[in-house]
């Protein structure tokens, strides 16, 4: 077997696993793996301002396409600024692989430049971090990485590169080479029986579709076992868009703040909820004694350990979600099909009569009245973007999602400015499957600032998307905390100053991209066409401004039975 350089053969693995692009910056500690990258040609390199933003753009790229975000930095710092990427990637079980540089090992010791014990660092925010010691492990290493990430709940994994390992030459042929099985559980065919009896014998049943459901590629059988019994499907925050939303069964989503009052009260009234794919955040359940109630839960997860991990559900069933619907289903499919009852009405009549305003024609603008206009305004193939704060909250409430992956959202650790570099990913990933989706991001005016830099990445590779800003000048969800959490106050989270605060629209100019500010209702619609148009003419991002009002409130509250709503109801 003819010898290769041992970052050659790395190349062919990130390949032969679907690698088309990677977000990185170089170093000295990582050039020969940019060597090897450059040699092959294959591969498409953005150079990210900042490593975080490199996981980001990874992680909008694996949410988008299902498969291993890539991102790649240098030694010390480098890897340091990806543990709040990896940390998001897990949290969200998310898999993408970092590539960090590393001191020589005859170094490491030493306290030599830029050498950090990046494994140690990373392991509690990874599914595996590992460094490579000898080169002719490197292939392997990767493979199963790649493995690990894929496998079960996914997640993050880190490979850390010492210098001298990477100049090293290995024994490789590629044409012989192929990615490691990814195993899948199959549920157990009892506890699948034992599922659907319960099913059956409810007189009030939901179905609740967590992200398990998008990331096992199972919303068409949810969709089907849904119609089939005629059983509502609720969605948690990870979940949306596992089922359209504008289907007749979907009964919304419960919560403490992304949630529709429809979805708290069809909640409420169930007897029996079927969970696929969910943790039972704190966000969706709130005091668990209410949430729990009477009704009885059964639990379908990837993972074993997440099954008890919140409480235990009467029924525990491990398995790949796909799976699990698909036995399921032919299951039911051997009874005849249900048709519409008092239930799936009664859901309906919730979902048509316990909603929140939207049509608010005030100045400054109120978030609703945003949301309404962006469900009016895009289509159901448009991927949106979303991280955390008030508008993240709002859009939980308002915003319409359609189809799986299409509504993405930094749901458990809510790093803030995941928005600029997520949508990269996001528009990257679609570059030859749908070069011209529509990729929109929903961002605050204080987490565009966290890594507004990588604005220039979109400028530089022409990466054309939309920025709808809800700006208050304020830190919008701690003040409400402060404000409406028993503090009392409103204690340094006003970032208000001069005239207009920031100048975000010459921020945008600044990076070569373009923005617009609006500041009454009736100029949104005009202002969403134009940055369509801006977008495609100039192939880079664009801002559309909203000054909201600076201290509009999110429904909320510590009990999904007992929801404080701030704004006049319908």
């Amino acid at each position: 077997m003819a010898k290769v350089p041992v970052m050659q053969a790395v190349v062919d693995v990130l390949k032969s696993e679907g690698i088309d692009t990677v977000f990185g910056c170089p170093g000295a500690a990582i050039l020969p793996l940019y060597k090897a990258m450059e040699a092959d040609g294959t591969i498409e390199h953005l150079i990210v301002r900042h490593e975080e933003g490199a996981t980001h753009m990874a992680d909008g790229w694996s949410r988008t396409t299902g498969n291993v975000g890539v991102a790649i930095g240098t030694s010390g710092p480098a890897g340091t600024n990806m543990i709040t990427g990896l940390y998001t990637a897990q949290a969200d079980s998310v898999p993408i692989l970092c590539i960090t540089g590393q001191a020589a090992t005859s170094k490491l010791h030493q306290e030599a430049f830029q050498a950090v014990d990046i494994v140690a660092i990373a392991a509690p925010v990874t599914k595996w971090a590992v460094q490579v010691k000898e080169a002719a492990q490197a292939p392997w290493i990767f493979r199963e990485a790649f493995r690990i990430a894929r496998s079960g709940r996914p997640g993050p994994v880190l490979i850390d590169l010492p210098i001298d390992v990477q100049k090293q030459e290995i024994e490789w042929d590629a044409s012989i080479d192929a990615p490691l099985p990814v195993a899948k559980p199959e549920p157990h065919p009892a506890r699948v029986e034992r599922a659907l009896e319960m099913l059956l014998a409810a007189e009030r049943p939901l179905l609740l579709a967590g992200g398990g459901v998008i990331l096992a590629e199972a919303g068409e059988e949810l969709r089907q076992l849904a119609e089939h019994l005629q059983v509502p499907v609720q969605a948690t925050l990870m979940g949306k868009g596992a089922i359209d939303e504008d289907h007749p069964l979907y009964a919304g989503m419960t919560g403490i703040q992304t949630s529709q009052r429809y979805g708290n009260a069809s909640f409420l009234e169930s007897d029996l909820v079927l969970a696929l794919g969910a943790r039972f955040g704190d966000r969706h359940t709130g005091d668990l004694a209410t949430y729990r109630g009477e009704r009885k839960f059964i639990h379908v997860d990837v993972e074993p350990t997440q099954i008890g991990k919140v409480f235990g559900p009467d029924l525990g069933v491990v398995a790949d979600v796909k799976l699990f619907l698909q036995a399921l289903l032919k299951l039911a499919r051997e009874r005849a099909a249900a048709p519409p009852n008092a239930w799936t009405e009664r859901c309906a009549e919730l979902k048509r009569t316990l909603l929140r305003r939207e049509d608010f024609d005030t100045v400054p603008v109120k978030a609703p009245r945003v949301f309404k206009e962006i469900n009016e305004f895009y289509g159901p193939d448009t991927y949106f973007v979303t991280a955390i704060g008030l508008y993240q909250i709002w859009s939980g409430q308002h915003q319409k999602a359609h189809k799986p992956r299409h509504y993405q959202v930094c749901g458990q650790a809510g790093p803030l400015g995941w928005e600029i570099p997520a949508a990269i990913g996001v528009k990257k990933a679609l570059k030859t499957a749908e070069p011209d989706a529509e990729v929109v991001g929903i961002v605050g005016d204080y987490s565009f600032q966290f890594l507004v830099e990588e604005l220039a990445v979109g400028a530089q590779y022409d990466v054309p998307f939309v920025l709808i800003m809800l700006n208050n000048e304020y830190l919008g969800l701690i003040r409400m905390a402060e404000d409406h959490g028993g503090y009392d106050m409103k204690y340094e989270v006003d970032i208000h100053y001069d005239t207009n605060g920031s100048d975000n629209v010459k921020i945008m100019e600044a990076y070569g991209c373009s923005g617009t500010r609006v500041t009454e209702p009736g100029r949104i619609r005009e202002s969403l066409e134009w940055a369509r148009k801006e977008a495609e003419r100039t192939s880079r991002p664009v801002l559309v401004e909203i000054m909201i009002e600076r201290e509009g409130n999110t429904a909320n509250g510590t009990s999904i039975a007992a929801m404080r709503e701030y704004e006049p109801l319908p």
